[in-house]
């Protein structure tokens, strides 16, 4: 949790402080090429997953209490799902939708998360939100927020539709890769007497990272 917080400060305090969008080096890299491009695109979009602070958040607070690898495979599969249908229709579609609304929207979703494993919505309201419901809903707003980065490398027509299934592969390879670390983070940590006890602090911690995000993102939406 301290190396999440300090990988967020980094973001929040770059030198790019409200730029949105994709690095200048990977954006030259895709405007310069024509066709269809198998392994850059799956890198991209592996990297674009690794470095996604937010959606590694989210998908943290999915599995925090998922004990069983069945219902480990489900939710991320509602999630994955969700992305893939936005992600490609967002961008087939050009669907203009300003990425500071979009990522604030996913900052939101940290934060309903956070709240759902603190058992907030039980207490506050008496009632429990649909949790595969909502993985899948919010998976389709991280979609959006992924299409808005394909959107912003200008990509040419000719190669459009596979460039992006190899783009959405490298997401699920990402997402894969960044699973696997958590699981095995998060089980060594269930193994410890520690967990019960700090459960609820680590959620309102990562509650409080959600309006973060937020924050950051409806400020860089009014600045820009």
């Amino acid at each position: 949790m301290r190396i999440l917080f300090f990988l967020l400060v980094c973001l929040l305090f770059a030198d790019a402080a409200f730029a949105h969008g994709v690095t200048s080096g990977d954006k030259g890299y895709i405007s310069e090429i024509s066709g269809v491009h198998m392994i850059p695109f799956i890198y991209l979009g592996a990297k674009h997953m690794m470095t996604g602070y937010d959606h590694l958040l989210f998908l943290f607070g999915v599995i925090f209490f998922l004990y069983r690898l069945k219902d480990v495979t489900i939710y991320v599969t509602l999630f994955a799902v969700g992305h893939v249908i936005t992600l490609l229709s967002g961008v087939l579609m050009e669907i203009s939708i300003s990425a500071y609304i979009i990522d604030a929207i996913i900052g939101f979703s940290v934060v309903y998360k956070a709240l759902d494993n603190m058992g907030a919505f039980q207490r506050w309201f008496g009632f429990q939100p649909n949790t595969k419901a909502a993985t899948f809903i919010f998976g389709l707003f991280h979609g959006f927020g992924l299409a808005t980065k394909i959107l912003d490398y200008e990509l040419p027509a000719d190669g459009l539709l596979a460039n992006l299934i190899f783009f959405n592969v490298g997401v699920e390879i990402g997402q894969i890769l960044a699973l696997v670390g958590i699981l095995i983070a998060i089980t060594y940590w269930r193994k410890s007497g520690s967990f019960i006890r700090h459960a609820y602090s680590a959620n309102a911690f990562m509650m409080l990272l959600g309006f973060l995000l937020m924050g950051y993102q409806i400020t860089g939406y009014i600045v820009s």
